[in-house]
């Protein structure tokens, strides 16, 4: 199937991968696919990258130089070529080693056993090229959460600084308060007691007079006039003088407080604050596909891509070459799900079959495979680092997530929360992260809306994600796909509103890029190269008919 006059329309200057300025392209690495100009050839990639094959770039599709298996001498007869490789041993043989010890074993052609071991290598090498990006990710991380704990230990101790401040401030004032209050309650009390002292005293003088005025009467020795006036005497001591009543009254004591932690303030233990992300996207090439919409979208280490559409039916496996797209072969079926496996062949979910089937990497024939999850019938497909399957189920109103084992035996079902309710509406897909947390893209068809479903190793809900405010304040939030980052975060694609919504691994959202500002719109279906690429698979607005649906190849940073 040919590319040629679309993707002649699309065409643009392309820029160095690496330093992304220089247009004169001179050189491609056959190992990693980047193109790159001399500069940044001899300076970065040959630097970092001293075992990989950099050729001309007009000798790109010119035929390498071929390998030479004929003239390998034997270890063991030395005056002897060898001619053949013993897979059960494991070794190059000559036809003496045949004749003596090998001539029942299974024995195949020089160069059969170098490109299987070549595959293998590469194999191991995309591992340690995986297991790197785990390594760097999670050194990253480290390095984010150390610098946001330094970051946090310096506000903390400012603020318990600041805070021993207002404390002294408040205990100042406030002891000031009760010495002033105790002040004046010392005062008035103090004038109540002169003013009762004054009376009492007044009183006190009174009855000392009436006292001296009877004994000097007393004293008197004229009796004559002792009657006269004894009745006015005693008149006047029957009068009584005022005496003040002192009342009942209050005086004030000092109750010291408890002091407690929970008045200064105590330390307690929350989540460290996600430090700002910056993330950039640039583009490195674009492709255009004969396609409605790239609905699906899987990388194989050799860097060609499975793409398929729903609305055409159609599963192809094109390999990028240049600027072009090569078509490798074309299968006329409808795809729900697929995902590449460990032996590079391609796990499928084809239209009216509950078990999902495999093409072979090889002979590129489909057959049935080991995994089904009856009687839900399959939607979603996701192949962990470790060689789980897992895979989003829908039927009658059931709906789950099931990880399977490489036998296919079921290990979990994912259904229901702790509080027995349904956790998902439509599991649509999947992906997962180095913490063992699974994020499920889940779409209601009745609110017709979505979310990202995060469930923890034990299978709880610990997040839902239910888009941005602002980014779908117009758009409601209806994910795509979701992938995980090389640095083990998780992108989920939005192409209502033309956006890549950035989770960390816990499904919470620290970013986001709008695709539209790079050229790139409806992006519908993502993964990841080797080397940390990402390709975006576009789709279409519903009332576009062409089958021009892009694929663009980016750099993106800081996720």
């Amino acid at each position: 199937m040919a590319f040629s006059k679309s993707v002649i329309r699309s065409q643009m200057p392309i820029n160095c991968n690496l330093c992304e300025t220089e247009k004169n392209i001179k050189w491609k690495c056959l190992t990693c696919g980047v193109l790159m100009c001399s500069t940044c050839k001899d300076k970065i990639h040959l630097r970092i990258a001293k075992d990989h094959k950099v050729v001309d770039i007009k000798n790109v599709g010119l035929p390498v130089e071929e390998l030479d298996f004929t003239n390998i001498k034997c270890k063991e007869h030395s005056e002897q070529s060898t001619c053949l490789f013993c897979t059960k041993c494991d070794k190059l043989v000559c036809p003496t080693c045949v004749s003596k010890v090998h001539k029942k074993h299974d024995l195949t052609e020089i160069s059969d056993a170098y490109n299987i071991k070549i595959d293998k290598l590469k194999k191991e090498q995309s591992k340690l090229q995986r297991e790197k990006y785990e390594i760097i990710a999670t050194k990253d991380q480290l390095n984010q959460f150390q610098k946001s704990e330094n970051s946090n230990y310096a506000k903390v101790s400012t603020d318990i600084l600041n805070h021993e401040k207002v404390l002294k401030l408040a205990v100042k004032e406030h002891i000031e308060k009760l010495r002033n209050e105790l002040d004046q309650n010392h005062k008035a009390s103090s004038k109540v007691n002169e003013e009762c002292i004054k009376a009492i005293s007044k009183s006190e003088r009174q009855i000392e007079e009436k006292y001296s005025d009877v004994q000097d009467f007393m004293d008197s020795t004229d009796i004559s006039k002792f009657f006269q006036n004894v009745n006015k005497i005693e008149k006047s001591t029957e009068l009584s003088i005022p005496k003040p009543e002192i009342s009942h009254r209050k005086t004030l004591q000092f109750i010291p407080g408890e002091i407690t932690l929970s008045n200064i303030g105590v330390l307690q233990s929350v989540d460290i604050p996600l430090p700002e992300v910056k993330v950039s996207l640039s583009v490195v090439n674009q492709y255009q596909t004969n396609l409605s919409m790239v609905g699906h979208l899987s990388l194989c280490p050799d860097d060609s891509l499975w793409i398929s559409c729903d609305e055409d039916e159609v599963l192809q496996k094109v390999k990028p070459e240049g600027i072009n797209l090569k078509t490798i072969s074309t299968l006329n079926i409808m795809i729900y799900g697929m995902a590449i496996l460990a032996s590079d062949n391609l796990l499928i979910k084809v239209k009216g079959k509950t078990r999902l089937q495999m093409i072979s990497s090889t002979t590129g024939k489909v057959t049935d495979s080991v995994y089904d999850i009856k009687p839900l019938i399959p939607i979603a497909i996701h192949i962990t680092s470790g060689g789980q399957i897992i895979v989003g189920g829908n039927k009658e109103g059931r709906r789950a997530v099931f990880v399977l084992n490489k036998n296919g035996d079921h290990e979990a079902v994912y259904e229901h929360d702790k509080h027995k309710q349904t956790i998902f509406s439509y599991p649509w897909r999947i992906t997962t992260t180095s913490n063992g947390n699974i994020h499920v893209a889940d779409y209601d068809i009745v609110e017709r809306s979505g979310k990202v479903v995060v469930l923890g190793p034990g299978g709880d809900v610990i997040h839902i994600y239910k888009g941005d405010t602002d980014i779908n304040k117009k758009k409601p939030f209806r994910p795509s796909t979701v992938v995980t980052t090389p640095r083990d975060n998780v992108i989920v694609a939005d192409p209502e509103s033309h956006t890549l919504h950035i989770l960390n691994n816990s499904g919470q959202m620290i970013t986001y890029i709008k695709t539209t500002d790079h050229g790139i719109e409806r992006p519908f279906s993502l993964a990841f190269s080797q080397t940390g690429q990402l390709y975006i698979g576009c789709s279409k607005h519903v009332r576009n008919t062409e089958k021009e649906a892009k694929i663009y190849q980016v750099n993106i940073s800081g996720c």
